[in-house]
């Protein structure tokens, strides 16, 4: 596959079986084809969208030394503020040439939860930052919804089988800054060569070069979305969850071509993540004699730890 399908998640919303199955269908398609679709008809309006980049910008065009106040030792910078070059993609020993931001869950009062998660960390030199930053946080977590919901009935389950996974899962809005690159890099990246560790991952900030895909025949396929459109990839939980019949794919952050190393580029990725007790074990109706199981069993907050500990974000 030489470029990345764009699907219509008015198609599934729609009332008509008939546009609902095509969506089912499109999207099945192409995540065991090659993992990634550009989604159009998700629930941000253009006026969310705009108000979260400029209060993105707002936060990352402060000073150094006061969003370090803002990097909350001890939960693996799950929360909070990390800083430029602290995370490494696994298998690399550079850190990526960007900084980032974590929002994550809203629980409701009384939540088990509530012990588990992180609280949200308040911004106070910006405040619209936090209320903004939740307000898409919920919008992608329901647009995530349904496209899990869409590929249960792909997978032959219940449509509402991921519904209880991922309400009050542990997902992530990450909005990232690129800074401008100001020395030759050394080998480092804006973001190495990585598969997601969660669910599904709904990306906005797609619609210029530098995102790449490795598609089956080992070629980086560039992934650029309309306006209108989110960038969702299969993560690594879901591809062991499916034995690999829906496909984690391989992606990176390549940096611009030096006349625009001056510029700053930002994305926000929403990392849907399910609760931690969630069993990662292959789905029986996709192991066969075809197709063994390829990995052992685990619950998503294992793989979660294992994975923020290559990543550097743990230390052990």
């Amino acid at each position: 596959m030489k470029q990345i399908p764009s699907v219509d998640l008015r198609d599934f919303l729609s009332g008509d079986p008939e546009r609902k199955q095509k969506f089912v269908n499109e999207i099945g398609k192409a995540y065991e084809e090659i993992g990634f679709v550009a989604l159009k008809g998700h629930f941000l309006d253009d006026k969310l969208v705009k108000d979260l980049y400029s209060e993105v910008k707002n936060f990352f065009e402060m000073p150094v030394e006061k969003k370090q106040k803002y990097e909350i030792p001890g939960i693996g910078g799950q929360r909070g503020y990390v800083g430029f070059g602290k995370e490494t993609a696994k298998g690399f020993k550079k850190g990526d040439l960007k900084e980032f931001w974590h929002f994550g869950q809203y629980l409701e009062d009384g939540s088990k939860y509530s012990s588990v998660y992180p609280d949200n960390v308040q911004v106070t030199e910006v405040p619209e930052f936090n209320e903004v930053g939740k307000q898409a946080y919920k919008m992608l977590e329901k647009t995530g919804i349904y496209v899990l919901r869409a590929l249960a009935l792909h997978l032959g389950l219940d449509e509402f089988y991921f519904d209880k996974f991922v309400k009050e899962g542990n997902s992530i809005l990450r909005p990232i800054h690129y800074p401008p690159i100001t020395e030759e890099p050394d080998n480092a990246v804006r973001a190495a060569a990585h598969g997601d560790i969660n669910l599904i991952t709904l990306l906005m900030g797609a619609q210029g070069k530098g995102l790449q895909v490795m598609n089956h025949d080992g070629e980086w396929v560039d992934a650029i979305a309309e306006p209108d459109e989110l960038m969702i990839n299969v993560g690594d939980m879901l591809s062991r969850h499916t034995n690999n019949k829906l496909k984690s794919t391989i992606h990176q952050v390549v940096n611009p071509p030096r006349e625009l190393w001056g510029t700053s580029r930002y994305s926000i990725p929403f990392f849907m993540h399910p609760v931690s007790e969630m069993p990662l074990n292959a789905l029986e109706n996709t192991v066969d004699e075809n197709h063994p199981k390829l990995y052992e069993d685990t619950t998503a907050g294992e793989f979660l730890h294992e994975r923020l500990v290559e990543l550097g974000l743990i230390k052990i």
